[in-house]
């Protein structure tokens, strides 16, 4: 499944989802890829966290990575951090989940160590880009439990697709049924591609296929 998911585009997942009537899917715009061409596509390990001064660097660090080395292959790390200044991930994090075979993370916060994380090929999507560091700010409260991006519910095991456009969020009990009806636009839609390439007028083609 996660590699049918990653061959799709998140606008055809988006558009199924809607049909279905899951209409607050879609992660906020603001959540961007930290580099040009990032996409991921894996089922969703949810982390949540709150803001706060720490007082033991230490033990903040060591909550953080222990989070980090729950975090199983295949799956993408999701962040709903509550916090809207520090960085919550970089470099090294990138580096040791991407050795463990995680597909990539999404953080509703801050991302650093950017250029570093593009040559390592791991794909982030982040709120913002900061130097600063989170330990001293901010600490893991959850992991493994539903959490909320921008109005958007995110269940563990949930399946999570980014790209160029945005993440979209596919729910677990219907991700086979939506993956399927996903593939299927696709396909309809390459051959609209090539009618109105041929000249077809925008209305006949969304007449004679059912969709635009």
């Amino acid at each position: 499944m996660r590699e049918r998911f990653a061959a799709l585009y998140t606008a055809a997942l988006a558009d199924v989802l809607d049909d279905r009537g899951l209409r607050r899917q879609t992660l906020p715009p603001e959540l961007r890829p930290v580099a040009p061409g990032m996409r991921l596509a894996g089922e969703a390990f949810t982390v949540a966290g709150e803001p706060g001064e720490q007082e033991d660097w230490d033990a903040a660090i060591r909550t953080t990575l222990a989070m980090l080395g729950s975090v199983p292959s295949a799956h993408v790390a999701v962040y709903a951090t509550g916090h809207d200044r520090s960085a919550h991930f970089g470099e090294l994090s990138a580096v040791s989940l991407a050795s463990r075979g995680v597909v990539g993370c999404v953080i509703d916060g801050g991302c650093r160590d950017t250029r570093f994380i593009a040559d390592e090929g791991f794909p982030v999507f982040a709120r913002f880009v900061t130097p600063e560091d989170s330990t001293w700010r901010w600490r893991v409260t959850a992991t493994q439990e539903p959490i909320e991006i921008g109005g958007v519910r995110i269940e563990p095991g949930d399946w999570i697709v980014g790209d160029e456009d945005g993440v979209v969020v596919v729910p677990r009990g219907v991700a086979r049924e939506v993956l399927a009806e996903a593939e299927g636009k696709a396909r309809t839609e390459n051959e609209i591609r090539d009618a109105v390439r041929a000249g077809t007028p925008p209305l006949e083609a969304y007449e004679r296929h059912g969709t635009f």
